[in-house]
């Protein structure tokens, strides 16, 4: 890509990094630049620089500029990678071996493009046609309503003409029946035995989990922190990871007297306690270095160094492969069946599949995961009494 736009990371002297575009002679793309600073210190900064610079390679080859470009344009570039469109778009962008946007990339991709050009179009003065085409509308559905204070007086809702038609909610992928205890007996490490316990055990994303550090986690009960009496850990978003993990939201954390308070409070099981034991008396104590960072290397040339989500994701799906499991074993399957997992043990309760989960809304648990099992007692009694089949 050094012939071509291409995106660039900056890394930041406080932590952290930023992400541009650079042209071919590592100059600045300036209209790319400026809507990124938008975003800076987040991480949508990094995936917004990557789908805008494949929309702008693509612009390049069609001859096309912010000033004349098209709502037209706009939806031929999304049938060109993968959006379906009732119009012809010329050729497909992404060829083999890359694949077409899935529909939520298409998603993302779309919000992407509307923010580029509203943010040049409106700001610079140009183009007012594209302007006033995407600045769109829809009526409200009752969620909106719902979700609005005086949600009864919305009269219109911003609407994306880029993004595909929304489908219905799809069910989670779950684990595949018996894949914590597969896991277990195919890992190689007390390391790898840890990271099936806790993401079985809670609902921990993959990017929380490798940047815990040991200052975290109050594995005791009536920690120091005051904040919960049970044991638990604080899931703390850092940007400065050496390993480049962070968690994906972003609750306020202090550092108090050497103690951790603040972030993501999640309970841990004993069964947690005692992975972390077993890995921290063994393979930590050996390779202790002075990162702080839970979760390290075990072998290679950097061993002792801290170890990466992208890590931890390869070697689950390779103790999924040797187990015989169908599919790919994927971290965030673990997230969906604890939390089918609770909601079931609570009698379907989703307050309480919320706060176990840490879930944003109960209403999107419900929605989400309260789907009955077709194939429970309690479904097929419940037919049967319609049906006037009871005995």
């Amino acid at each position: 890509m050094l012939g071509d736009l291409r995106v660039q990371e900056m890394p930041r002297a406080g932590g952290g990094r930023s992400y541009t575009i650079v042209r071919p002679d590592a100059t600045v793309e300036d209209e790319a630049d400026a809507f990124l600073r938008l975003f800076d210190g987040r991480g949508t900064q990094r995936t917004y620089a990557y789908f805008l610079v494949d929309h702008l390679r693509w612009r390049f080859r069609e001859g096309l500029a912010t000033e004349g470009i098209g709502l037209r344009d706009l939806q031929r570039y999304m049938g060109a990678v993968g959006a379906k469109v009732q119009f012809p778009f010329g050729l497909p962008w992404r060829l083999p071996p890359k694949r077409p946007y899935s529909a939520s990339a298409l998603e993302v991709a779309a919000a992407c493009l509307k923010g580029f050009y509203l943010h040049h179009c409106a700001g610079g003065g140009v183009n007012d046609g594209l302007r006033s085409a995407l600045v769109a509308g829809r009526l409200p559905t009752q969620a909106d309503r719902s979700r609005a204070f005086l949600g009864h007086t919305l009269t219109s809702m911003p609407a994306n003409p880029l993004a595909p038609r929304r489908r219905g909610q799809r069910h989670p992928k779950m684990l595949p029946d018996g894949t914590r205890g597969d896991l277990l007996e195919r890992v190689n490490t007390a390391r790898d035995a840890m990271v099936v316990t806790w993401l079985s055990d809670t609902s921990m994303r993959i990017g929380a989990l490798t940047g815990l550090h040991l200052m975290d986690l109050h594995l005791r009960e009536r920690a120091a922190c005051g904040e919960c009496e049970d044991p638990h850990l604080h899931v703390c978003h850092r940007r400065n990871n050496p390993n480049r993990a962070a968690a994906k939201i972003k609750p306020d954390w202090w550092l108090r007297d050497g103690v951790v308070t603040g972030g993501e409070i999640v309970r841990v099981s004993p069964a947690m306690i005692s992975s972390y034991f077993a890995y921290m008396t063994t393979e930590y104590a050996a390779l202790a270095t002075g990162h702080g960072i839970l979760l390290i290397q075990l072998s290679g040339p950097r061993r002792g160094e801290p170890w990466s989500a992208d890590a931890a994701r390869g070697m689950l799906r390779r103790a999924g492969r040797r187990a015989g499991l169908p599919g790919r074993i994927r971290p965030q399957a673990f997230r969906h069946t604890f939390t089918n997992a609770v909601l079931e043990a609570s009698g379907g309760d989703p307050f309480v599949a919320k706060a176990a989960g840490n879930w944003a809304s109960a209403a999107m648990v419900d929605q989400v995961y309260g789907h009955p099992d077709l194939h429970s007692p309690q479904f097929t009694a419940a037919l049967s009494a319609v049906w006037g089949e009871e005995g």
